[in-house]
């Protein structure tokens, strides 16, 4: 089984308002996305998955836009460390997005380290003086708990900064006992981003560095499913169906030049060249 996971982020901000958003008014967003790529996902039943994590306010429409027998998993960016519970918590959470929450409208996965909620989760730590990139391993652990418990699956990304490479066992090493311990891994997949080659002006890396770090993180977890998060798009998109040891990939941008964005058409196409070299 392939895992092809799509992180939407805030591409739902309209380009007016200096978001990438060209495809559909706010409101009409994610079912517009749900809508245009559900029929063409159905070829691919029984060899490809397809959670696509929404903003909050997007979860909705897009679970109500699924036809009968989509292959279209809804999911959330992240879930909250504490949860509502039978006889404890009721629901005093403010500001933030319970899991059992997200499951009640719908929700079906959730993406959880990603390489941004590791960033904010670690800045606010050192506001209070915490610089133990553990704190915030420790903190994830507990939103994979909590998200599992709730009967979501987890996408839970793991990797390195630039000044981190020398030691990159040591470090998705401990991303990984720690953000695992305790953790029903039957119900997670790993997604392997090299932080140190995410963004414009830097190489991405090839199958030369991918393929023996997916390794690695396989004998870590005892053989979890690895996908590359450092962007699956149409240029590496044969090349990393030719890893074995990478499972899938996901996808955020598909056009990075011109009218950026997220564009669903795009989207497919990436998917089919994917699966179609996966096959050879």
């Amino acid at each position: 089984m392939r895992h092809l996971c799509l992180n939407l982020k805030r591409f739902d901000v309209p380009a007016s308002e200096g978001g990438v958003n060209r495809i559909a008014a706010p409101a009409d967003w994610a079912s517009t996305i749900v809508g245009a790529v559900s029929g063409e996902l159905a070829r691919y039943a029984g060899c490809a998955r397809f959670p696509m994590y929404f903003p909050e306010a997007h979860v909705i429409p897009a679970a109500a836009a699924r036809p009968e027998g989509s292959l279209v998993e809804v999911g959330c960016q992240s879930v909250y460390r504490q949860d509502v519970a039978v006889g404890g918590n009721f629901g005093a959470f403010t500001t933030n997005r319970p899991a059992a929450a997200m499951r009640a409208l719908g929700v079906e996965s959730t993406i959880i380290g990603h390489c941004e909620e590791r960033a904010d989760k670690l800045g606010i730590l050192q506001e209070a003086g915490v610089t133990d990139t553990a704190a915030v391993n420790r903190l994830l652990n507990q939103e994979i708990l909590c998200a599992i418990r709730a009967g979501l699956t987890v996408t839970y990304c793991i990797g390195e900064k630039a000044e981190e490479r020398e030691n990159w066992k040591k470090v998705l090493s401990e991303q990984l006992s720690i953000g695992l311990h305790g953790v029903d891994k039957s119900k997670v997949i790993i997604a392997y981003e090299p932080i140190w080659a995410i963004g414009p002006g830097k190489t991405p890396p090839g199958a030369d560095v991918i393929a023996p770090i997916a390794r690695f993180i396989k004998e870590q977890t005892g053989g979890l499913p690895v996908i590359y998060g450092g962007g699956l798009k149409k240029d590496n998109a044969a090349m990393l169906a030719g890893i074995p040891e990478i499972d899938g990939g996901l996808i955020a941008l598909t056009r990075f030049s011109g009218e950026i964005g997220f564009y669903p058409d795009e989207y497919l196409e990436i998917i089919r060249i994917y699966l179609e070299h996966v096959q050879q």
